[in-house]
């Protein structure tokens, strides 16, 4: 045991790579469900309060702005107090701006309330990824894909919620206020469990530089992060709307693509460790990435709603893996500061979700939203080019992570 770890049970904290999983999971969970809370009620939002297209859109990027900022907020928070009181706060402080969201009165308090969320799930992502990127080093093999499989079992139970919220003819203000609980309930349930700590000192670390040299190596990761969420966003923000107004679809069945597009995801995480380890991450990414194209051009060219629903579901299987490969090979790139590279890499991630959702809803609101799905299509098969950069973890620290656990 390192005097790191010694010094946390001393502080009533006890060593357990499974308790750290566990609770890492729940973190996962509640975000994919309040993202997709926000996401899936914004049909019914716009209607309500009559907001104008361009508002929406103009909202939307201005929730992933807002993350950003958030994400190095994070980053602050993570150095004062740790990963799991920042993933606690940042889950509190998303729980209000639900509450807010489903009751606000007008333009301006609805704008506040996304503004909110969006500060909250930028800290609560870097959060969930530097605290994910410990566990993975301690277990000494791939388990990412675990954590962003609860993070799409969320959002599907979330989407569904909405959808069920909208069949019983519920106002928007209580199915917010219903999933908020949710994540109010997981953020109360979560413990703080210590881990054994990388080498080095801890305050060297927070000093540290990461330098030139490292933001070139970042590059493919970003560029690979930033297509996977113009996608997300594509998919996430903006399929909902795109059923409702392109295909002719009830608030009913509008969430349906999301909760599909999620469902798919959970699919493809719940084997990817698995397919990480017997195949290798460069071919996972490889296959991913054209089974992600083939997919939203399916979704841009669907006749009807079930089969965009189906599309969006394909596109989540494609598509699942990458986010989280990509995160965790960037994080092995300096293990010693997994937090400050992961907050410098959500930079793309927020790009590629401005771009996303900007391009969609400016397409969208003019009527072409089936084009804001074949051009994410053929940036996805770009991916292929940058997937020879991904890694898995050392035999070095699959050795660390069995002595560990002897």
């Amino acid at each position: 045991m390192s005097i790191n770890a010694s010094r946390w049970v001393a502080f009533g904290h006890p060593v357990s790579k499974v308790g750290a999983r566990r609770v890492a999971t729940v973190a996962f969970a509640a975000q994919g469900a309040s993202v997709a809370a926000v996401y899936t009620t914004v049909p019914a939002i716009t209607e309500r309060l009559k907001l104008a297209p361009l508002l929406t859109t103009a909202l939307m990027v201005a929730v992933a702005l807002m993350a950003g900022g958030g994400s190095f907020l994070g980053l602050a928070a993570i150095r004062r107090a740790g990963p799991v009181a920042t993933m606690r706060g940042a889950m509190l402080t998303a729980v209000a701006a639900l509450v807010l969201l489903g009751w606000a009165p007008g333009q301006a308090a609805v704008t506040c309330a996304y503004l909110l969320f969006g500060l909250a799930v930028g800290a609560l992502d870097v959060g969930v990824n530097t605290r994910a990127a410990e566990i993975e080093r301690a277990y000494g093999r791939s388990v990412f894909g675990s954590f962003y499989m609860a993070w799409s079992v969320g959002g599907v139970v979330a989407a569904l919620l909405t959808a069920g919220a909208a069949r019983l003819e519920w106002p928007v203000a209580g199915s917010l206020t219903l999933q908020a609980g949710i994540v109010l309930l997981l953020a109360v349930c979560m413990r703080t469990h210590a881990l054994p700590a990388p080498q080095g000192s801890p305050d060297a670390v927070a000093q540290l530089s990461l330098g030139r040299r490292l933001w070139v190596r970042l590059m493919p990761f970003g560029l690979v992060l930033l297509v996977v969420y113009v996608v997300e966003s594509s998919v996430s923000a903006w399929s909902a709307v795109y059923l409702r107004q392109t295909l002719a679809a009830s608030l009913t069945v509008a969430p349906l693509a999301y909760a599909a597009y999620q469902a798919g995801t959970v699919m493809g995480r719940a084997g990817a460790d698995r397919l990480v380890q017997r195949l290798g991450a460069v071919a996972v990414v490889r296959a991913a990435a054209l089974l992600a194209a083939g997919a939203l051009a399916a979704l841009a060219a669907a006749p009807g709603w079930p089969f965009a629903v189906l599309a969006a579901g394909a596109v989540g299987l494609g598509a699942s893996v990458l986010a989280p490969l990509c995160l965790a090979s960037a994080a092995r790139l300096r293990p010693t500061a997994s937090e400050a590279v992961l907050a410098r890499l959500n930079l793309f991630n927020y790009i590629g979700v401005i771009t996303g959702g900007a391009v969609s809803g400016l397409l969208g609101s003019t009527g072409h939203f089936r084009l804001a799905y074949a051009l994410p299509a053929a940036l996805a098969v770009l991916l292929l080019a940058a997937a020879r950069h991904f890694t898995q973890p050392s035999s070095s620290a699959r050795t660390e992570g069995l002595a560990q656990k002897l």
